[in-house]
């Protein structure tokens, strides 16, 4: 599973939901646990749009950068702080404000 530009493949991890808690669903849990994915995720696609200033083509440059602009721009202000954690944890270039 994945996405061909040209010659380059781009590959999507196929991520599993989280096994169901045998006792019900503690809301509180559900709702943190959420976020987290949230936050990962957005930081994920950052990460993702960075790799691609990584090889070597000017198509695929400005694909990033637009891809790039585009998801910090989305980033809901309410998860900035998250995202940035998780940029940090993966060594990620860019920041939010």
């Amino acid at each position: 599973m994945g996405l061909n530009l040209g010659s380059v493949p781009v590959a999507f991890p196929m991520v599993s939901p989280p096994p169901a808690s045998p006792r019900g669903t503690d809301p509180l849990r559900s709702d943190r646990l959420h976020h987290w994915q949230t936050a990962r995720s957005w930081a994920r696609l950052i990460r993702e749009a960075e790799a691609l200033w990584r090889v070597d083509v000017r198509l695929l440059h400005r694909l990033g950068a637009q891809e790039l602009l585009q998801l910090v721009q989305e980033v809901p202000p309410r998860m900035r702080r998250r995202v940035n954690r998780w940029l940090e944890r993966f060594q990620a270039a860019t920041r939010l404000n």
